[in-house]
């Protein structure tokens, strides 16, 4: 196996030496008591030290798959990269237009921490379409973010810190649990069962939940399963967080590339549910995936006005406001709604095609690698431990085998939480994908 494979370049994480391990380590190794003997300082220059707060932190696994696959592919090789996290979609030539008329118009100078006013007032009114009564959604309930990982990120800030316990649910996006531990709130991984799509149940929650137990984070659609909770099923879980007071954050970025009876449908959010079964909550979306703006940066949350003013609070000390082009672009993507639903529209019906022909060609195939159906995004969950051996004892070594024989790079499923499996993403051609396929079933 090469030393430069997967699992070599995949970010590991160093187990804590004791429960209070951000505790133990808030006092550096170099001092020392009054009654130890001064040790003479060694000649050199002085070792580099790091703050305890990213002691155990892990840079991004599936950023560091797509980074291999990209210099694989620079030094000559013929590589399938199926790592994406983003649309293969471009942004639609409207939006972007958008953004270079305001950039003419001047609108390139700072904008109020929590976003352009008129951005916020679009995002609760397409957010506040066709839910129940009883919500309140107003400008003030957002803030316009760098991206969707920055709302997560202020959130776990705002809300979270030492002694808490956040349960995230696994299979997770690599993220959550790196974000909760920056927080110095600690991460607890809970899981449903694998036959019903991973979806969590109270029962699943009520099992692992201490009096610490202080916040949810929940992804639906998942990344990187796919799975979808049903309206019935988000309501258990959201009235389980409200029962508990337990903050729920529900990352939502996935809602409209959801594959459901009625096209066009959007997958079911806490927003669909009745106002009084949901307690603290913190919705969190963007345009990067619906919109195909992953690299325009431009996310939100959405919650109650007394959490929104804190989110708000928080950003004005690190990243003030989300890039000004990129919001006036973001704005274009939720006020030209006939524009957007029909470009949405066609992206997901090509992510359904392709979901159906990657499905079909991993039954016909490859029947010893079973897959979970997704009902949204656009990942394929692959069970691959069945091919685990003593020389490929994990899904790590499983993908750098597999990259090196066929050139298929997929994500492995110990960054997610679940060694088992590997992420295929099927945000690349139909060619693509039955190239792919056909290399891994020929092995």
């Amino acid at each position: 196996m090469p030393s430069d494979g997967v699992a070599d370049q995949l970010p590991r994480r160093n187990p804590p030496a004791c429960s209070h391990h951000r505790l133990a380590a808030a006092r550096p190794p170099d001092t020392y008591c009054a009654s130890q003997t001064p040790r003479v300082p060694p000649s050199g220059p002085p070792a580099m030290t790091f703050s305890p707060n990213i002691a155990n932190l892990r840079p991004s696994a599936t950023i560091a798959v797509s980074t291999l696959a990209k210099k694989l592919r620079a030094e000559g090789r013929d590589i399938l990269d199926l790592s994406a996290g983003e649309p293969d979609f471009p942004t639609p030539d409207w939006i972007s237009e958008a953004a270079i008329e305001g950039i003419r118009e001047g609108r390139t100078r700072y904008t109020p921490a929590p976003g352009l006013p008129e951005l916020r007032k679009a995002v609760a009114a397409s957010l506040g379409t066709g839910i129940p009564a009883g919500w309140d959604l107003t400008a003030e309930s957002v803030v316009v973010t760098s991206g969707a990982k920055q709302a997560l990120f202020n959130a776990c800030f705002a809300l979270f810190g030492p002694g808490d316990e956040v349960l995230v649910a696994t299979p997770y996006w690599t993220s959550y649990p790196e974000i909760v531990e920056l927080a110095q709130a600690t991460p607890v991984f809970v899981s449903g069962a694998a036959d019903r799509g991973f979806r969590l149940t109270a029962s699943d929650l009520d099992a692992v939940r201490t009096p610490r137990t202080r916040g949810l984070i929940l992804c639906s659609p998942s990344n990187p399963t796919g799975t979808v909770y049903s309206l019935e099923e988000l309501g258990e879980v959201t009235r389980w967080a409200r029962d508990n007071d337990v903050h729920l954050i529900s990352d939502e970025i996935y809602r409209k590339i959801h594959f459901g009876d009625a096209e066009g449908e959007d997958a079911p959010g806490i927003l669909d549910l009745e106002p009084e079964s949901v307690g603290s909550w913190v919705l969190v979306d963007g345009v990067s995936k619906a919109f195909a703006m992953t690299g325009w940066r431009i996310g939100y949350s959405v919650s109650a006005p007394e959490i929104a003013r804190k989110l708000s609070a928080l950003q004005s000390h690190t990243t003030s406001n989300a890039a000004t082009p990129s919001q006036v672009a973001a704005l274009a993507a939720l006020t030209r709604t006939e524009r957007a639903a029909a470009d949405i529209r066609d992206m997901v019906a090509a992510f359904r095609r392709r979901r159906d022909l990657v499905v079909r060609l991993f039954r016909e195939k490859l029947p010893q690698l079973p897959v979970l159906v997704p009902g949204g995004a656009f990942y394929l969950f692959v069970r691959v431990d069945g091919e685990f051996t003593e020389a490929v004892p994990d899904s790590g070594a499983w993908c750098s085998r597999v990259l090196e024989e066929t050139g298929v790079a997929m994500v492995p499923g110990a960054a997610f939480g679940d060694d088992r499996y590997a992420r295929l993403s099927f945000a690349s051609s139909d060619e693509v994908l039955e190239e792919a396929v056909r290399r891994l079933a020929a092995r």
